[in-house]
């Protein structure tokens, strides 16, 4: 990947940090700031996101444009679903018409392409996974 696809990614996540940090529904649920993860402590304060996997590829696009596919997942100490199911459906509602402009990189498009709630096996935790699709430029 060239340095400008990384440079537009860490951008990228920069600007969803931000976003969702100045989101009261999302705080409310994760902590004020937000409790949002890269690679979570062991002993993480339940519940938290983590910005987990995501690939980037150049596309054909006026402006330098990289395409993203980013997988956000909460983690939720809550018995049953409706934790992570509000915290999924907070996220989504905070990015919804996001286009986050950070470091030089704005965003031009951002949408939810799915969200997967399940248990883990032992029922102790409820995990929400969501994918998102983005598509960044340089700004100018």
């Amino acid at each position: 990947m060239s340095h400008a696809g990384m440079s537009h990614e860490n951008a990228l996540v920069k600007g969803l940090i931000v976003r969702l940090g100045g989101d009261a529904a999302v705080c409310a649920l994760l902590g004020d700031p937000p409790r949002i993860h890269d690679d979570p402590p062991d002993e993480a304060v339940l519940p938290w996101l983590r910005i987990g996997r995501s690939v980037s590829r150049p596309v054909g696009a006026d402006g330098g444009g990289t395409e993203h596919r980013l997988g956000l997942t909460c983690v939720s100490g809550f018995r049953g679903a409706e934790e992570a199911r509000a915290i999924c459906a907070a996220i989504r509602v905070a990015l919804e018409d996001a286009a986050p402009a950070t470091d030089g990189v704005r965003t031009v498009s951002l949408t939810t392409t799915s969200v997967e709630v399940f248990r883990s096996a032992d029922g102790r935790r409820t995990y929400g996974v969501m994918r998102l699709r983005a598509v960044t430029e340089d700004a100018i």
